[in-house]
């Protein structure tokens, strides 16, 4: 091979390394420190979200009104689910932030059909647990069922 070929695929093969380089860089800042959002565009969008609401209805009864974390380091944290669907992870972005080693920035998700709540793993490195079974796909939640997502376990609640 003459030396301008040389030259040009050393040249390729560093570009190439770089571009890997700088996106496992981007992966992990985005995952240790979550999505950037503007202040004040979030501020904006929550109000806008607000006045868009109608009142919350009474909820019927036995069906859940909020998930709460009943165990691990945000123990007592709260989300109600007339905000749904609530993601759950690291990010800044979650309604219910974990402070977790074993939780991604965006892990698992609750959302409704209809009166049927489900929880959802979002491709999490560790996955989401009802008992100790790992999480495939959406599964359907009842008022008490837990769900284990690292250290932390979450319920449906009234």
């Amino acid at each position: 091979m003459s030396e301008l070929t040389l030259f040009l695929i050393k040249i390729a093969f560093l570009a190439i390394l770089w571009i890997f380089v700088l996106s496992t860089v981007s992966v992990l800042r985005s995952d240790l420190f979550g999505a950037r959002v503007a202040g004040t565009a979030a501020s904006g969008r929550k109000q806008a979200k607000q006045a868009k609401q109608p009142k919350a209805r009474t909820p019927k009864r036995g069906v859940p009104t909020h998930v709460l974390v009943v165990q691990g380091a945000n123990k007592g944290d709260r989300a109600e689910l007339s905000e749904a669907p609530i993601l759950i992870g690291r990010g800044s972005d979650a309604a219910i932030r974990l402070d977790d080693d074993y939780v991604s920035t965006r892990h698992a998700r609750i959302a409704t059909n209809g009166d049927t709540w489900f929880v959802e793993d979002l491709g999490s490195t560790n996955g989401t647990y009802i008992g100790t079974v790992r999480l495939t796909q959406p599964t359907t939640l009842t008022l008490g069922t837990q769900v284990r997502i690292g250290k932390t376990i979450l319920e449906l609640r009234r």
